[in-house]
Order: C-alpha cells, then sequence, then structure tokens
C-alpha cells in the first residue's frame, strides 16, 4: 500500500493505517510522508504539551484530559515520547500501560514515540506526527514529555499551551525554576493536591511564575474541569507573534539535532583540542554545506 492509500485510509479512521504512517515519519521516510500531506490545513487542533518530573502523574492527567475532550466529542490523539534504549533504540510503553481505560476507543489514538537521542525531551519525528494528526482529522493532541532537565523544555516549540505538573512538597517548585521549565510553563498543575504541602507548593510556585496555577487530583478527578479551562483560556490568547516564537524554537531545535549528526562533528572537534582550529572557525565549518565540509582535507 503506498503513503497515499494509507493517508485515504487513516482519514477514514484506520488505526492500522494511521499507526504504519505514524512509523514512517519515525524512519528514513519521513520527508515521503510530509509531500504526500500537502500544505498544512486550516485546522483548530489544537496542541497541549505536558511535561513534569516522573511520577508527578503525567500520564494520569492525560487519561483524565482524554476523558474530558472526548465527552465533547473531539477526537484524540496521544503522543508519548519515551526514552530510548541505548543499546536497541526502542520505547518504552508504560504511558499505555497507564492509559488502558481509552484503549478500545476507537476516536482515541495513543503512541509510544521513542526520543532516539533527541535534545529536548521531545522526538525529531513529533513535529512531523502532529501534522499528519492534523491532516487525517484529530481534534486535540496530548504531547507528553520524558521527566524534566536544563534542555527538556522544547514542548513549548509545538504545543499551545505548555502544562507543567509538579507534587507537592519534595522541592518541585524550586526544582522547576533551577531547570527553567517554568519559563515554559503556561500553565501549571500542582498535581496529587489532596497531600500534604500542596497550599505551601502553590505560594512557592506563585513566587516563580506568573502563570495560572491549578490544584489537581487527577487520579480522583479532582480540578480537572478547572486544570481544561486554564487551557481554554490561554488558547484563546495566542497570537501570529507567539505562533512565530514557536516555530523559530522548533526549526532550532531540529537544525541542532541533524547538526549533532554530522559526520564531520568529531573531526571538527579533534582540530579545536589539537589546536589546529578555534571553535568559531570549526563552528562556522560545521554550518556549511556538507559537500564543502566534504571537500576538505
Amino acid at each position: 500500500m503506498d503513503i497515499a492509500d494509507l493517508i485515504d485510509r487513516a482519514r477514514n479512521g484506520s488505526f492500522r493505517a494511521a499507526g504504519r504512517l505514524l512509523s514512517l515519519v519515525e524512519s528514513d521516510r519521513r520527508d515521503e510522508v510530509l509531500t504526500a500531506l500537502g500544505p498544512a490545513p486550516v485546522s483548530a487542533m489544537r496542541v497541549v504539551g505536558i511535561t513534569g518530573p516522573p511520577g508527578a502523574g503525567k500520564s494520569t492527567t492525560i487519561a483524565a484530559l482524554v476523558s474530558v475532550y472526548r465527552e465533547r466529542g473531539c477526537r484524540v490523539a496521544v503522543l508519548a515520547v519515551d526514552p530510548s534504549s541505548p543499546f536497541s533504540g526502542g520505547a518504552l510503553l508504560g504511558d499505555r500501560i497507564r492509559m488502558t481505560a481509552h484503549i478500545n476507543d476507537s476516536d482515541v489514538l495513543i503512541r509510544s514515540v521513542a526520543s532516539r537521542g533527541h535534545l529536548g525531551g521531545l522526538a525529531a519525528a513529533v513535529p512531523a506526527a502532529i501534522r499528519l494528526l492534523q491532516t487525517i482529522g484529530y481534534d486535540v493532541v496530548l504531547a507528553e514529555t520524558v521527566g524534566v532537565g536544563q534542555s527538556e523544555i522544547e514542548i513549548a516549540a509545538v504545543a499551545d499551551p505548555t502544562v507543567v505538573i509538579l507534587n507537592p512538597g519534595m522541592g518541585d517548585a524550586v526544582q522547576a525554576a533551577k531547570a527553567g521549565l517554568l519559563e515554559v510553563a503556561d500553565v501549571v498543575a500542582v498535581n496529587k493536591a489532596d497531600r500534604d504541602g500542596a497550599e505551601q507548593t502553590v505560594r512557592d510556585l506563585r513566587a516563580e511564575t506568573d502563570a495560572p496555577i491549578v490544584k489537581l487530583a487527577a487520579a480522583r478527578g479532582e480540578g480537572v474541569a478547572e486544570l481544561v479551562a486554564a487551557i481554554d483560556a490561554h488558547h484563546r490568547s495566542d497570537s501570529r507573534a507567539r505562533r512565530l516564537a514557536r516555530a523559530r524554537a522548533q526549526i532550532l531545535s531540529l537544525a541542532h539535532t541533524r547538526l549533532r549528526a554530522r559526520t564531520d562533528l568529531d573531526r571538527l572537534a579533534e582540530s579545536v583540542v589539537d589546536g589546529r582550529d578555534d571553535p568559531y572557525t570549526a563552528a562556522e565549518r560545521l554550518l556549511a554545506p556538507s559537500t564543502q565540509q566534504d571537500r576538505e582535507p
């Protein structure tokens, strides 16, 4: 079956075709899929980014959000970006296990995507996957990142809004601020807010961010409506300037990934270490077209 046929079948609701296309956008045939999709359609599809420390309850929160959007009649896709195995490149499927309540719903697609070493917590294939899901008729994409770190904040490049999920106590608020995570938070959700320390965590966060803060107990369904209301309010305030900023960040992130894969990077690093080049010259050479690099000794 060719790509055009797969796209037609996916538009008509075929899970198998959608899964096959998502596999293709993770492969070296990504550009073929994007070409077959054609120009991006005018769409009201919403992309909600979910990030936060491991164990914060991201998957539980996503499952609760899926329920709300399904009640609205939306088709929902979940892209759960998992750490790649350094040996096999495979992805963990823990997020699928946690979302079993929706696994038999034909209007909910749950996909684990291997990050495959891409910096920033999002797989390089995620922007293409979002583009595909937009074309085949999904209304909402919930994109979950792997954990939190200094580089794992690029979800803001593809999402509107980015929701940061934290827990009471354990210094999450302070650590999130140090990691720069609160700088990209459009909405902050304090999950497990029925635990001791929730009010103090909210106070700490208010000193660190101007983003709206929602208290949540996702496993019990408490605060989910308030979280959805905060997401809706942020989406209504989106602007062209913010969309341009997200596009710039996305381009730079993907360009960085490609530069890291350049075959001449190690050779240029050796030239700097051995004193033959300075880092500025080496950077210029790395940015030069690969054909020019190949001609250099």
